[in-house]
């Protein structure tokens, strides 16, 4: 039997259509209600258009340092993602190696130890 499972988003915009405010939902999550992000990046693969559509929102709020954390997290999500569909362990790696030289070279980086 299937099932379905929602995720919203809700994203409150300033007088010049930029976000001041990211609010997400998920029907799965163990918290209820929306819940506030400073930044969110969806990627949906069109098979039909054989491309990737994207989504890539962040607020005023949202500091450097924090962005340069948010790529980190993501480059190595997705390369334990591409792991997981792929069991390619040398091009995961690549990803991960990818993901600790970026996170070398950027000045500001905020960690979950701050």
């Amino acid at each position: 039997m299937s099932k379905e499972a929602e995720i919203n988003f809700v994203v409150k915009l300033d007088s010049e259509n930029a976000p001041l405010d990211i609010l997400w939902s998920a029907s799965e999550a163990e918290t209820e209600g929306f819940q506030s992000c400073d930044s969110l990046m969806i990627s949906m693969w069109d098979k039909d258009e054989k491309n990737t559509m994207s989504i890539d929102l962040w607020t005023k709020e949202m500091e450097v340092g924090e962005m340069n954390a948010h790529y980190y997290y993501t480059i190595m999500k997705m390369a334990d993602t591409y792991m997981r569909a792929t069991n390619n362990e040398e091009l995961s790696q690549m990803m991960r190696d990818f993901a600790n030289d970026f996170a070398s070279k950027v000045e500001d980086f905020a960690t979950k130890d701050d």
